[in-house]
């Protein structure tokens, strides 16, 4: 695992080599990349963001905005070994005046949030056996904590959802083997 692109290209990653946490792919997150950057669709741009990194995992996806110049990370992890390795990560990198992590369950962290801060990227990736996501963008849309040119991407196993665009405008939507990536916004 490394970062792609950025100031940080190529830094290693410290990630677990247990099987309790599923790492985004480095070809797949460069695919989503690629998407945010270069989508005609998609007006959130990177650069200077503030983005939010639900269940975060090592962080990889929130520190590779970090590497393209995004302002602020807020991670949400709750497996203790990713956590771990999410901190490691973040002190490895120097940004930690960039970061905040909470280490607690995602509903917890919702029902605790309140709506002072505004964020341009949401980047969701459950486990995939998870159910309760759908939950979490309720509760986003809720709270209000997205500007208005905002972007959801939301990382699941294909064909594990069928609904998902009863809940956002779906702008874009790619399948890379066993992933499948939606890009959308709130309605």
């Amino acid at each position: 695992m490394r970062i792609i692109s950025g100031r940080f290209k190529n830094k290693k990653l410290y990630f677990p080599k247990n099987l309790n946490t599923r790492p985004l792919k480095d070809n797949v997150r460069e695919n989503i990349f690629n998407i945010l950057k270069h989508s005609t669709k998609i007006d959130t741009k990177i650069k200077n963001s503030h983005v939010m990194d639900l269940y975060a995992g090592i962080g990889s996806f929130g520190l590779e905005c970090l590497s393209r110049d995004a302002s602020e990370i807020v991670f949400v992890e709750n497996n203790s070994d990713a956590l771990i390795d999410l901190k490691k990560n973040i002190k490895n990198l120097k940004v930690e005046n960039q970061s905040t992590v909470f280490s607690e369950d995602i509903f917890d962290f919702f029902k605790k949030t309140d709506a002072k801060k505004k964020f341009d990227i949401i980047f969701l990736d459950p486990p995939y056996s998870s159910k309760g996501y759908m939950k979490i963008i309720n509760f986003i849309k809720k709270k209000e904590i997205v500007n208005k040119k905002h972007i959801l991407v939301i990382h699941r196993e294909k064909d594990s959802e069928k609904f998902l665009d009863n809940q956002l405008n779906i702008i874009e939507n790619r399948i890379y083997g066993r992933s499948q990536i939606f890009f959308g916004q709130l309605f």
